[in-house]
């Protein structure tokens, strides 16, 4: 949610920073509307003192009159109030100035690259021939219980898992990272706040509409509210959290697309940092977190590419979005492994999260980014360090996890 008078005072900037993100929303709409009800409120707030006045002096004739005023007055004023808030919800946050104008990811930004493209002198196998020659991935079996787009992870796939969990967390904790298990399911209330239900973005929920839940995509959705109305002392900041869960998306939109395999599927594990941090340092903030995905990944040895999102790709909540995106042999190029955002305080005014300063109160900055979205840094593994009998090596970060170097067939 953006401030308001920011928006009074930018109306022009605003209605051209949704447009870039691909949203129409109408900015005078929501002025006149916020005129209005100031208007309305200023009445009802005199209103209310003059029966206060009436009452102590025990005039019945005007008291009856305020209250036929205010009976007419009290229903505008919560209608405008509501219409404000559905307005004023539905902006999106703008991006970054630094961030490129762009329709869609096919005009993203490629920043830079780690390692050149694995090649082998032999047809390499993808991730799914592999899985089931290893008994480590059950595609098949899953599709009869679950439906399409599950799986089951089995014998040291599940160890392999464990290890880039393990890993993350080693990494994490000694840099202050506080390790957390949040809840999967989160009420609809929630997910408005964090912004992720505007523009269609609750067609790729899976929801209990019996219950006004719905289960995150990613652990991020149950961190960053963990504040909600709270307000931190300056001292605590940054405060980060590492969480792990399981993700769940409806992959609306994506009909025929990586339909093999276990890339774009409706249920996965996910480590996810969140940050919560003071005015002013979420960009320090967000390199930050961007090299802890990049160590990650350099450390497994698998090629990469960092992109920047252009407008068009950045989504409701973000200003600025990079990904990384691995190098995936079958498929001949990149495919994204993780992203990092920054939503400046777009979900911690929606979520009233704050922090003590000398001079009052500011609202944080939150950042999230993925540490390992587990499915894909396995298909990355499989498909970079196999070998021509079908062996997968183990990346020697990982082995100390795993207790074994290498996966080989099952005869």
């Amino acid at each position: 949610m953006l401030d308001i008078k920011y928006i009074q005072e930018n109306p022009e900037k605003v209605q051209e920073a949704a447009l870039a993100k691909g949203i129409t929303v109408s900015i005078g709409e929501l002025l006149d509307a916020e005129k209005e009800y100031r208007e309305v409120f200023t009445q009802v707030q005199s209103l209310r003192a003059e029966r206060n006045a009436a009452a102590k002096s025990r005039d019945i004739e005007k008291g009856k009159e305020i209250k036929g005023k205010l009976e007419e007055l009290e229903p505008r004023l919560a209608e405008l109030e509501e219409k404000v808030q559905t307005l004023l919800w539905n902006i999106p946050n703008p991006s970054k100035d630094d961030v490129k104008v762009g329709k869609d990811d096919s005009e993203n930004e490629i920043i830079r690259k780690f390692g050149e493209p694995t090649t082998f002198s032999f047809k390499p196998r993808d991730h799914v021939e592999l899985g089931q020659m290893l008994d480590i991935i059950d595609i098949e079996r899953a599709t009869k219980i679950s439906g399409s787009r599950f799986y089951y992870l089995k014998n040291e796939g599940v160890l392999l898992e464990q290890a880039l969990l393990r890993y993350a967390l080693d990494t994490l904790l000694p840099q202050g990272f506080i390790p957390i298990l949040p809840p999967v399911l989160i009420t609809e209330d929630t997910m408005k706040r964090l912004g992720y239900m505007e523009n269609g973005g609750d067609e790729d929920m899976f929801r209990i509409e019996k219950d006004k839940l719905i289960l995150v995509a990613t652990a991020e959705q149950s961190i960053a509210p963990i504040h909600k109305d709270e307000t931190l002392d300056e001292d605590e900041l940054p405060k980060r959290y590492v969480g792990y869960s399981p993700s769940f998306r409806r992959e609306a939109g994506s009909y025929g697309k990586d339909t093999r395999g276990i890339l774009r599927v409706h249920q996965f594990n996910k480590v996810e940092m969140v940050s919560f941090v003071k005015k002013g340092e979420d960009d320090k903030e967000h390199e930050f977190l961007l090299g802890i995905e990049e160590k990650f990944f350099q450390e497994l040895g698998i090629p990469y590419q960092v992109s920047k999102m252009c407008t068009g790709d950045l989504g409701f909540p973000a200003a600025r979005k990079y990904d990384i995106e691995a190098w995936i042999p079958t498929q001949e190029k990149y495919r994204e492994v993780t992203s990092v955002s920054t939503v400046t305080d777009f979900q911690s005014r929606r979520l009233n999260t704050k922090y003590k300063t000398k001079d009052g109160t500011e609202y944080v900055q939150i950042l999230n980014g993925t540490a390992f979205s587990i499915g894909r840094p396995i298909i990355a593994i499989l498909e970079n360090f196999q070998q021509e009998d079908g062996t997968v090596i183990i990346p020697e970060v990982l082995r100390q996890y795993t207790g074994f170097d290498k996966i080989s067939p099952k005869k």
